[in-house]
């Protein structure tokens, strides 16, 4: 799907559009970790619209034709890669038309509109506004720009790889929240490419866990439900090619509560004053629920992907 020379050309193309997010030590905390490892914060929450998928939308608008987006740009999202989307459209001086499950976040939703965004809401899932959104790309010739199932997008997410590396040389094990999987699938790429040392741990809620039930099967697997209540970690289904780049990179996946999340975004505006949403603190809730996994860690990287206020979504 992508490569190392894919994101190595996606990081010099989107590089005046994004922010290199700064990194911290998680220290002085009222409940010290249940770890022996060093814990060191990725705020990739304070990245352009609030998340990495800055990263994504902006290399799949800049990687493809000028002329591709003349009618407009249509995605479905769960809240971050609509508001990404719609700062881009914004940027490319287009309209962008976003579709959403009913459980958005409405600090999100207001954020897109605010970006100028036409947003809709259709079902109660991912799956169901895609349907929707795919629909609306045939009728009216707008860009389809997908959140995980693209190689320019997922390049894009694959440059926070490179920033990372260079921010922390000695990391040996790194916690990424799965919605769809395009970010695990392009820092899966880019560790594998410079740090095949570094073990990648991805993080999905127990109400959808896609991708886990995917590499348990070995094959790609189809949920017949979702329950979580975190639409950036909901997804039915993901892509064939999406699957085989983690089957090849990842080391494991670890199953969260969406209250073991919920936790972690109170933890962490507590302790830091970082405003995380649940998915942003889904990486933190894996190192206390599953600290004998992270047993042999000595230096962790803990992603912190999406902003939100305290125990949003």
């Amino acid at each position: 799907m992508i490569d190392l020379a894919a994101i190595e050309v996606a990081r010099e193309r989107i590089a005046p559009h994004i922010r290199r997010t700064p990194v911290m030590a998680l220290t002085q905390a009222k409940d010290p970790p249940p770890v022996s490892a060093d814990l060191i914060l990725k705020l990739e929450c304070l990245q352009v619209t609030g998340s990495f998928k800055a990263r994504g939308a902006m290399n799949r608008l800049l990687g493809a034709p000028a002329h591709e987006v003349a009618a407009g740009i249509v995605t479905a999202s769960g809240g971050n890669h609509g508001l990404a989307v719609a700062r881009t459209a914004f940027a490319a001086r287009t309209s962008a038309t976003i579709f959403l499950p009913s459980n958005v976040s409405p600090a999100k939703l207001a954020k897109m509109k605010a970006w100028g965004a036409d947003t809709r809401i259709v079902g109660d899932a991912w799956d169901d506004a895609n349907a929707a959104a795919l629909a609306f790309a045939r009728q009216t010739g707008a860009a389809y720009f997908h959140p995980f199932a693209d190689p320019l997008v997922v390049a894009g997410q694959g440059t926070l790889g490179l920033d990372i590396i260079e921010q922390m040389p000695d990391i040996d094990t790194i916690l990424v929240a799965i919605g769809g999987g395009g970010l695990i699938a392009g820092l899966g790429t880019a560790f594998r490419a410079l740090r095949p040392d570094i073990r990648v741990i991805g993080v999905e809620p127990i109400g959808s866990p896609t991708l886990k039930a995917s590499l348990d099967a070995g094959r790609r697997v189809k949920l017949p439900s979702i329950s979580t209540k975190v639409p950036t970690m909901a997804c039915r289904e993901t892509d064939g090619r999406i699957f085989e780049i983690v089957r090849q990179t990842v080391s494991d996946v670890l199953l969260v509560t969406d209250e073991a999340m919920d936790e972690a975004s109170r933890r962490l505006w507590f302790d830091t004053g970082v405003a995380a949403d649940l998915s942003g603190a889904a990486s933190l809730a894996a190192v206390h629920v599953h600290r004998e996994a992270l047993a042999a860690s000595r230096r962790i990287c803990v992603l912190v992907c999406g902003a939100g206020p305290e125990g949003t979504v």
